[in-house]
């Protein structure tokens, strides 16, 4: 916790164990987050990417650390740098690479049974250009689930009807209604909601958590202001660009060799069906 309120931080959340059919229990945030954080696990785990020192009584200078393991930071560090020190913006990079990593749909179908057991592992990019083009990717999903990339300010949904109240919800025809009543919430008079949520959006799963239906359960009994209104078109379009750059993703691997040759030899070890290089040790 320190060290999300020290200064200016992001950590990647994910969990040892997840219970869901899709491994989808990954995601970043830049505040303090819930111990547990999505249904289909037993407890998240929190990973700042910095360690702020703490204050010192005998006044010892202690410097910004990076929360990476030694060894994983090293091996990038030559692959990126050379023989260069990683800086702060290399360690934002690294985490971006690792995020892009985690939302590969073949990474996740691929090692499906190891994650539902054990901390995800994260393997070494065979060449600085699928480093490169994964950590681009995954810096634009973090700005997304940061909800800070400026593609948010297009909305692709359109708030219809009078009532802002959340009483029952419903998806009917790419309208997510608020207020539904009967079988066919669209033919109800007086309903209203999001129109222009693709069914795909509608479905898509966080943590176990069905998000725009999750985000709008939390607030039942709630009238909608027209800040929570801009959020969920917000929310709207940061799943729709995650769906799209998700197969981007693999699309990028598929072009550098594919699963597990893309990925730097040796990185895991005897099983090449085992990505080997672990997270850090979470800080919660």
């Amino acid at each position: 916790m320190r060290h999300m309120l020290a200064g200016r931080n992001i950590g990647l959340l994910t969990a040892r164990s997840n219970k869901s059919p899709t491994p989808d229990h990954f995601f970043c945030s830049s505040l303090i987050v819930e111990t547990k954080c999505g249904e289909s696990t037993t407890q998240s785990s929190f990973f700042p990417l910095f360690l702020y020192p703490k204050k010192s009584d005998l006044g010892f200078q202690q410097e910004l650390r990076v929360n990476l393991s030694p060894t994983f930071l090293g091996a990038v560090q030559h692959l990126i740098r050379g023989n260069e020190n990683v800086t702060h913006d290399n360690a934002n990079e690294i985490l971006h690479y690792a995020y892009a990593v985690f939302h590969s749909p073949v990474y996740r179908s691929r090692y499906a049974e190891f994650l539902k057991i054990d901390f995800p592992h994260l393997p070494l990019p065979g060449n600085v250009q699928l480093f490169r083009a994964l950590a681009r990717i995954g810096g634009e999903l973090t700005a997304l689930h940061l909800l800070e990339s400026p593609t948010l300010d297009e909305p692709i949904t359109e708030f219809i009807g009078n009532s802002n109240t959340v009483t029952r919800i419903g998806y009917t025809d790419n309208v997510v209604w608020i207020n539904a009543s009967g079988i066919r919430a669209s033919i109800v008079a007086g309903t209203s909601g999001f129109s222009g949520v693709p069914e795909e959006v509608w479905n898509f799963t966080i943590g176990g958590y069905q998000v725009c239906e999750k985000w709008l359960k939390d607030r039942k009994g709630r009238t909608l202001t027209q800040d929570d209104i801009t959020r969920y078109h917000k929310i709207v379009v940061a799943l729709s660009e995650t769906i799209r750059l998700m197969a981007e993703i693999d699309e990028v691997i598929e072009q550098h060799g594919a699963w597990p040759g893309a990925f730097a030899s040796g990185t895991a070890g005897e099983d090449e069906d085992r990505p080997s290089a672990e997270l850090p040790d979470p800080f919660n």
